[in-house]
């Protein structure tokens, strides 16, 4: 099967299409169109070797990759990127991605730039230590739309636990109090389904970042088409299935263990005394999350603002101004030591004496 280069041009001036998170369209910013992305590929005709016309073909994805960090980024050939998103280094090589990318399934983006930028500014409101410069255009415009990388499993755990319980009573009878401690063996067996269990698939991308501004609504996953990365970068994921089961797996056998243990009820006490829960991997999807990014380095740090490209929840990381913080103790500190000396003076007038 042969292969292009990712592209999404309008069918009616051949200008480059962009994904319109508002409307769900694509939209030409040349001749003003927007098109369904059904409408896209009804019109798809693409030629190759003479004489061949081919559909249905699998694209080549142009990479970013970043010289001082390995960070690997990917985009269509209409998305430039001058800086690397996780260490602000500009020296970003592209070329044509080697590798399997393509995913399953993909959240689209729903929340605007604007919204982002906004959400970004408000960071400042009732901070007033915010250095100068960290809320400028410069950094402003550096807020970038990435798909992050993601695992999405169907796990099947069977298994159960056994435990020691012991109820404990007490009483009073005349001056002796008495305790009387019952002890049960316990077990719990069972099947569970877990659906859609997310693992990050991005080793520069953590997770408690994405915990921040979780959930995503699964629902609105729809099948990848390369089209809707017109506009926005991607991360290629540096964590395989495999590798990434492995945190599924902790979480969906803690939770079972848990469900299981909580069903225990009635006890004072309850301790786990065997576990023979196991996991079994049933189907795995590669899927694209959206988010709102940029990472700002200042006196050496990062600083990081990250923003649900789906439901808008967003966390910010900023740092201090320490000489705005050093000038208004100084000023603080100049204050209340003339309101002492004043209130001194005029106490010493009134003829108290401190």
């Amino acid at each position: 099967m042969s292969n292009k280069v990712l592209d999404n041009h309008c069918p009616c001036c051949s200008a480059p299409l962009f994904y319109n998170t508002t409307t769900n369209h694509f939209k030409c910013n040349y001749c003003g169109n927007e098109f369904e992305l059904k409408d896209l590929q009804k019109t798809e005709d693409v030629t190759f070797e003479k004489g061949h016309n081919e559909t249905n073909v699998d694209p080549v994805y142009v990479a970013y990759s970043c010289s001082n960090c390995g960070a690997e980024i990917v985009a269509d050939e209409h998305t430039s990127s001058t800086f690397c998103l996780y260490c602000g280094n500009a020296a970003i090589l592209k070329d044509k991605l080697s590798g399997e990318f393509k995913p399953n399934k993909i959240i689209p983006f729903r929340t605007e730039k604007e919204t982002a930028i906004t959400a970004f500014k408000n960071l400042s409101k009732g901070r007033p230590f915010v250095p100068k410069d960290f809320l400028s255009q410069k950094n402003i415009s550096k807020i970038t739309g990435l798909y992050i990388p993601f695992w999405l499993y169907q796990v099947k755990v069977s298994g159960g636990i056994e435990a020691e319980g012991v109820k404990v009573s007490s009483w009073t009878r005349g001056d002796v109090h008495y305790t009387k401690k019952d002890y049960y063996k316990l077990a719990r067996v069972g099947e569970m389904d877990y659906e859609k269990v997310p693992v990050d698939g991005s080793t520069r991308f953590h997770n408690d970042i994405m915990n921040a501004i979780e959930p995503f609504d699964y629902q609105y996953l729809i099948d990848f088409n390369y089209r809707y990365l017109s506009g926005f970068l991607a991360e290629k994921y540096d964590l395989d299935s495999e590798i990434s089961f492995e945190e599924a797996k902790r979480r969906v056998l803690t939770s079972a263990k848990d469900i299981m243990y909580n069903d225990m009820e009635h006890y004072t006490t309850k301790t786990i005394t065997n576990n023979t829960i196991k996991a079994e991997k049933t189907n795995v999807e590669y899927v694209l999350l959206p988010v709102w990014m940029i990472n700002v380095k200042y006196q050496g740090q990062f600083y990081l603002f990250a923003m649900n490209g789906q439901s808008g929840k967003f966390i910010g990381d900023i740092p201090l101004d320490q000489k705005k913080v050093i000038i208004y103790a100084i000023v603080i500190f100049i204050v209340l030591f003339f309101v002492i000396m004043i209130g001194s003076y005029m106490l010493y007038q009134m003829g108290v004496v401190l």
